[in-house]
């Protein structure tokens, strides 16, 4: 989210700088709550987007989020790791009001109308209309902790702070306090992620800020009426075993929102898209083949259902690709920053994935030592799966032809593109094959290279192919089964 920086823009220079100038303008307190609601429903009738970057997620978790909204709710967001739980609380934000209004100098950024600590009452008494005024930008209304098991109530909520006790001030004194993240993200949006691995102790400390929306530091008779709206993610209990949400928590959330992996293969290709940085081209049927992969691995009896497999993993595998037709280019001689380089991935430069990215998947027990050997077994079948669905009908006869005689045809990951290219010489069907693959009548050298390397597996694949691997690593095409 580009509004999360830690430097936030100047506000502009015609907002009241007083009270009265506050006034004047016609400004009108709201909570949190009021103020994300009557912005949602404005984008609402205006159709204008209302989660930036979310994928996947339009029929069945946005509504729920948006009820939420609506209603008031706090809410906890439960799913597998790397469903975009942590994304979509942060794009909460992008529906506050760009700028709001605080009494300057106010650690709980205290609304001018409404002062909720005793020192900022009367400041305002004695200041009147002459009080000074700042201006929040909404990217930092937002808090957010990962919950740990060290996670203390001091770091949420607060604590004495023993030098103002050193200056003189009783123990007694409000002003002793220094206050922790929740009280700190007043009139924002708080997040709590993992919240399972809280300690319960710790989660009681919560239980007061969403229903009392009050806090308690060590027996202080302190009433701070916080507004705020608390968030939190969390993993299925049944998969983390570190801890649970304890129930008089999960009573006071007033949403519970189920999140889930992509539902289709084309909201799969979308977050690719969108999420992954490439730093080489990685043609369409290639994305394809590791979206397909990703849900085959997220679907095998082989891998644990409870962990999940990751969106990430299907982004990393992207990205692990580009980055292979990026090497090859620099190590054949190419210069990535000319027009002519070769830098164009292949589906063979997705082989190298299977031990890469075996950290991010949770095998069954019984699985153990055999996991690249799964993951192996898995790409090729969504080579094969994509390879149907890209080129089913056509008349790929001309590529048999290519190695009826006992000619081979070698490719690899030091394989250029036009020495592949130079092997297969003038193929009959090429074309049709690049239209169908969405490459078109004007392909680059790498752009043909990477078709012709995937008509080759497909057609191994589906046994029409023979395939080796010499003693250089390279693949060697030729013969049939």
């Amino acid at each position: 989210m580009s509004e999360s920086s830690s430097v936030p823009p100047l506000p502009p220079a015609d907002l009241p700088a007083t009270l009265g100038a506050l006034r004047a303008a016609g400004h009108r307190y709201r909570t949190v709550k009021q103020e994300l609601r009557d912005n949602l429903r404005a984008r609402m009738r205006d159709g204008a987007p209302r989660f930036a970057g979310i994928v996947g997620y339009d029929d069945t978790v946005l509504p729920e989020v948006e009820r939420a909204l609506l209603a008031g709710h706090d809410m906890v967001l439960l799913g597998e790791r790397g469903q975009g739980k942590t994304r979509l609380i942060r794009s909460l934000v992008t529906l506050l009001d760009e700028w709001t209004p605080v009494i300057a100098g106010s650690v709980l950024n205290e609304h001018p109308l409404h002062p909720v600590t005793p020192a900022s009452r009367a400041l305002v008494a004695e200041a009147g209309d002459d009080l000074p005024v700042g201006w929040l930008h909404r990217s930092m209304r937002y808090g957010e902790k990962l919950a740990t098991p060290d996670t203390s109530v001091g770091d949420l909520i607060g604590d004495v702070d023993p030098v103002r006790l050193a200056q003189g001030r009783t123990l007694g004194d409000p002003e002793t306090i220094h206050f922790g993240l929740v009280p700190r993200t007043n009139r924002g949006i708080f997040a709590v992620n993992e919240l399972p691995d809280l300690a319960e102790r710790i989660q009681v400390a919560l239980l007061n800020v969403l229903e009392e929306r009050d806090i308690q530091v060590r027996g202080y008779q302190l009433r701070l009426p916080l507004d705020l709206l608390l968030v939190a993610s969390a993993n299925p209990e049944d998969y983390t075993n570190r801890g649970r949400i304890i129930t008089p928590l999960k009573d006071r959330f007033g949403a519970e929102i189920r999140t889930h992996y992509p539902t289709d293969l084309e909201l799969e290709l979308s977050l690719i898209r969108q999420e992954a940085d490439l730093v080489a081209e990685v043609p369409e049927h290639v994305l394809e083949v590791l979206a397909r992969f990703a849900r085959a691995v997220r679907e095998s009896p082989s891998v644990d259902p409870r962990s999940g497999v990751s969106a990430r993993f299907a982004i990393a595998a992207a990205e692990t690709v580009a980055a292979a037709a990026l090497r090859r280019a620099c190590l054949l001689g190419a210069d990535p920053e000319l027009p002519s380089a070769e830098a164009v991935a292949r589906v063979g430069d997705a082989v190298s994935v299977t031990s890469t990215l075996r950290g991010k998947v949770e095998f069954e027990s019984g699985e153990e030592g055999r996991e690249i050997e799964l993951l192996g077994h898995l790409l090729r079948t969504a080579t094969a799966e994509t390879f149907r669905a890209r080129l089913a009908g056509l008349d790929l006869s001309g590529f048999t032809a290519l190695v009826e005689d006992g000619q081979a045809v070698e490719t690899g990951e030091l394989v250029s593109a036009a020495e592949l290219l130079r092997q297969v010489g003038t193929v009959p069907g090429l074309a049709k094959v690049l239209d169908r693959l969405g490459i078109g009548d004007a392909p680059s050298t790498g752009q043909a290279a990477a078709a012709v390397e995937f008509v080759l597996e497909g057609l191994h694949l589906n046994r029409r192919l023979g395939k080796d691997v010499t003693d250089a690593g390279r693949t060697r095409y030729g013969g049939r089964d």
